[in-house]
């Protein structure tokens, strides 16, 4: 939806990425955020969250050290400067004002999730599989279902807000496909500013996001059958790390793997995530 040719690099051609420090933090936040749950209901309180940043740091760190290539400049260590000059320390700051920010919006120590960072799966009739991680689901006594995701930016504009339910409607429709009901509630939680973003959805915006999605894999499978992934120029382009490679830059994409190139070889399964 972003723009085809990104998703082509990303998903088909897999050039790797420099690993970006907005995207890295919410990895983090969203790692403290889910052992926080582990803790007993009364031990969830800001300290104990922001005591679990550390460790998760440097599990990240652990499973990834490339990460530390982020705070890299002019051969300086884990302690240098990110892009933009930020170093370490603010960097880890700004993911503890986001947890702290959490626990304005909710408090931990009055739920207790059926489950977090649910993997979710289904096919549709057309034999669309769909699939993704959902952060964090309630469940009600009566058995309503919450789906909650936590973002570390900003809460967007009211006309925006379509764009931005999409992913939950995702999550919604897969399962609705799976179990039959309807979840009760979209929940986006915005750690960047503080707001929440609710909506409760139907079946008949299910269907409309089924039809989406739909559209969507015949638009991508359109491109597999011609070659033809074509860029879309945004604001976002400026932090791409593909723009070399990108014609709206003067650059030349690379020939698409033998498999996928035009006339050869098979089509991949329908096989649709909630991030594409």
């Amino acid at each position: 939806m972003t723009c085809p040719l990104l998703y082509r690099f990303r998903v088909i051609d897999r050039i790797p990425e420099r690993p970006s420090p907005a995207a890295v933090r919410g990895t983090l936040v969203h790692a403290v955020l889910e052992r926080l749950f582990d803790l007993p209901a009364a031990g969830r309180t800001v300290p104990a969250a922001l005591d679990l940043l550390g460790p998760q740091w440097e599990r990240l760190l652990g499973d990834e050290p490339a990460l530390a290539t982020m705070f890299e400049e002019a051969g300086q260590g884990a302690g240098g400067q990110a892009a933009g000059g930020q170093g370490e320390a603010e960097w880890l700051g700004q993911a503890r004002e986001m947890v702290e920010r959490y626990f304005t919006l909710e408090d931990p120590r009055r739920l207790e999730p059926a489950d977090r960072e649910l993997f979710v799966e289904t096919v549709l009739e057309s034999g669309l599989k769909l699939r993704g991680y959902i952060d964090r689901l309630d469940v009600a006594p009566s058995g309503d279902v919450r789906v909650v995701d936590y973002k570390t930016g900003m809460a967007p504009r009211a006309d925006f807000e379509a764009r931005a339910l999409f992913q939950m409607k995702f999550y919604a429709l897969v399962l609705w496909r799976l179990h039959g009901r309807v979840p009760r509630l979209l929940q986006l939680m915005y750690l960047g500013n503080g707001e929440i973003l609710r909506y409760a959805p139907d079946e008949a915006d299910l269907l409309a996001t089924e039809r989406k999605v739909e559209a969507l894999w015949r638009a991508i499978r359109r491109a597999m059958d011609t070659g033809d992934w074509r860029p879309r120029k945004s604001r976002l382009c400026d932090w791409c790390d593909h723009k070399e490679r990108c014609p709206s830059f003067g650059g030349t994409p690379p020939p698409l793997p033998e498999v996928l190139a035009p006339g050869k070889g098979p089509v991949p399964r329908p096989d649709f995530s909630d991030d594409v």
